[in-house]
């Protein structure tokens, strides 16, 4: 299975928490099936739930300087959630290219979000590199 598979479920469940307060295991399990998601598959998903869970703070507040005038409750709870998961991916998996995750951020938007998500993901995670991505290397 292709790791755009597990962003895409992934990304669902970051909504679903966003929602709910919470992500409920059973729509884990609901994904594996729809996705036929494999076991490095759900690692990976694991990995960005637990990890985006304990940097939660650091990652909102990324996105709340990037989107001035607005704030997280006024933004998409897709683009929200595609951005979480973008920049836990830029910081936090060095093992995925940072184009990477922003071009599969983009392409989640596009899918998902309005006619203007995919420009407002790209944007908002381009600053991020461009300005500030050396600076946080060494909070991680």
């Amino acid at each position: 299975m292709a790791r755009k598979d597990a962003r895409e479920a992934a990304m669902k469940i970051l909504y679903q928490w966003d929602m709910l307060g919470e992500y409920k295991q059973v729509t884990l399990d609901d994904l594996a099936l729809e996705f036929s998601l494999e076991d490095r598959d759900l690692e990976y998903i694991k990995d960005i739930l637990d990890g985006f869970v304990l940097q939660k703070d650091k990652i909102n507040k990324i996105i709340a300087d990037r989107t001035k005038g607005w704030t997280l409750d006024r933004l998409s709870k897709v683009d929200l959630a595609i951005l979480r998961l973008a920049l836990y991916e830029i910081i936090y998996r060095s093992d995925i290219p940072d184009s990477v995750s922003i071009n599969e951020g983009v392409e989640l938007a596009k899918k998902y979000g309005n006619e203007k998500s995919g420009a407002f993901i790209n944007g908002v995670l381009g600053q991020y590199i461009r300005q500030d991505k050396d600076k946080m290397v060494d909070d991680r």
